[in-house]
C-alpha cells in the first residue's frame, strides 16, 4: 500500500506517522508545501520510520526565492532551504529518484518548488539551486533520471502536477483563482518527461503531486477533479486535501490517499479519514481499476 501524503501546510504530528504505522504503509510519497520553510516540521518528516520519497513545493521556499520583507529569519546568517535538504536527506527526489526495491518501483522526482504554469519563473533561484534554465533543460533532467531507474515501474513524484490534463477550473491541474478562471495550470516539463518514460521501455504506473488544492476557489458547489487517467493507462492522483487535519465531535481526524498498486497497474485510489485510534472512519474511491472511465489525456 502507497500512501500520498497531500500539502501538509504545518499540520503534522506523531499521530501522523503513528497512523500511518498503523495503516502498514508501504510507501509515503510527501508531496510537499509543508509550511513557509517549515523547517523543524521536515525534520520531523525526515524521522518518519518508514520507506518514503518527498518533494519540496513552493511554499518550502517561501523566502528563499524571493526578497520578502516578512521573512522571519535574516537569510544572510541561515539557508533554511539548504536545512530542509540535509534532514531529508536521499529520499528528497527533486530532480533525483528512490530506488524502492520492497515494491518494485522507482520513485522519479519532477522538478522540485514548483508554483505551476506555463511561465518560467523565478529563473536565478532555479540556475542557481537547480542549474536549470528552462522548462526543456528540466525535461532533460528528469528524463536523465529516469534513464537510471533500476525498474521497469516509475511513479513520478511532482509538488505540482503536468500540464495536459484538462483547462477548466475543476479539473486536476486546472487554474481557478482571481479573474482569470480556468486554464492548464500543469508543470509542462514535468508532461513531456512523462511523455518520454512512457515511449521508452519503462511502465509509468502512477503520477502523484499536490499543490491544487481540492477545495475550488470560485465554485463551492463541486471538488477539484483529483484522479485522471490517460490512454496509457497511468494514473494521476492529487493528494492536496487541504486542510488535511480536521477537528470534529469525536476528535481529530487526519486524511491520506491510498494508493493499491499491483505489478505495474494501479488497482485503486482511496481518500481515508484516520481517527485518533488509528481507525478509518470514512473513504472515498476516487478509482478502481475495474470501473471503466474515460480517458484524461
Amino acid at each position: 500500500m502507497i500512501a500520498i501524503v497531500g500539502d501538509v501546510h504545518d499540520q503534522w504530528s506523531g499521530a501522523d506517522t503513528q497512523a500511518l504505522v498503523a495503516l502498514n504503509i508501504d510507501l509515503v510519497l510527501f508531496v510537499g508545501d509543508f509550511g513557509n520553510e517549515a523547517t523543524n516540521l521536515v525534520q520531523q518528516v525526515a524521522a518518519v520510520p518508514l520507506p518514503k520519497a518527498v518533494i519540496l513545493g513552493n511554499h518550502d521556499v517561501w523566502y528563499t526565492v524571493r526578497d520578502r520583507k516578512d521573512c522571519p529569519y535574516d537569510r544572510t546568517q541561515e539557508d533554511r532551504l539548504q536545512q530542509q535538504l540535509e534532514a531529508l536527506g536521499e529520499c528528497h527526489v527533486g530532480f533525483s529518484k528512490l530506488e524502492a526495491p520492497h515494491c518494485n518501483v522507482t520513485v522519479v522526482g519532477a522538478r522540485p518548488y514548483s508554483w505551476g504554469g506555463a511561465r518560467w519563473r523565478y529563473k536565478q533561484f532555479y540556475r542557481d539551486r537547480c542549474n536549470v534554465r528552462s522548462f526543456e533543460e528540466s525535461t532533460a533532467q528528469i528524463c536523465a533520471t529516469v534513464g537510471t531507474a533500476e525498474h521497469d515501474t516509475l511513479i513520478f513524484l511532482g509538488h505540482n502536477g503536468p500540464a495536459g490534463l484538462g483547462d477548466q477550473g475543476h479539473n486536476i491541474c486546472g487554474r481557478d483563482w482571481k479573474k482569470r478562471k480556468g486554464g492548464d495550470y500543469g508543470d509542462p516539463d514535468f508532461a513531456d518527461a512523462i511523455a518520454q518514460a512512457q515511449r521508452s521501455d519503462k511502465q509509468v504506473a502512477l503520477v502523484a503531486f499536490g499543490h491544487m488544492h481540492h477545495e475550488l476557489r470560485h465554485d463551492k458547489t463541486r471538488l477539484r477533479d483529483r484522479v485522471a487517467v490517460d490512454d496509457h493507462g497511468t494514473v494521476y492522483v492529487n493528494g492536496a486535501q487541504v486542510p488535511r487535519v480536521i477537528e470534529t465531535d469525536g476528535g481529530w481526524q487526519r486524511s491520506f490517499t491510498l494508493v493499491t498498486l499491483q505489478a505495474d497497474t494501479v488497482q485503486a485510489v482511496r481518500l481515508v479519514w484516520i481517527n485518533d485510534a488509528n481507525s478509518i472512519v470514512s473513504e472515498e474511491y476516487l478509482y478502481r481499476s475495474d470501473v471503466k472511465r474515460p480517458c484524461t489525456h
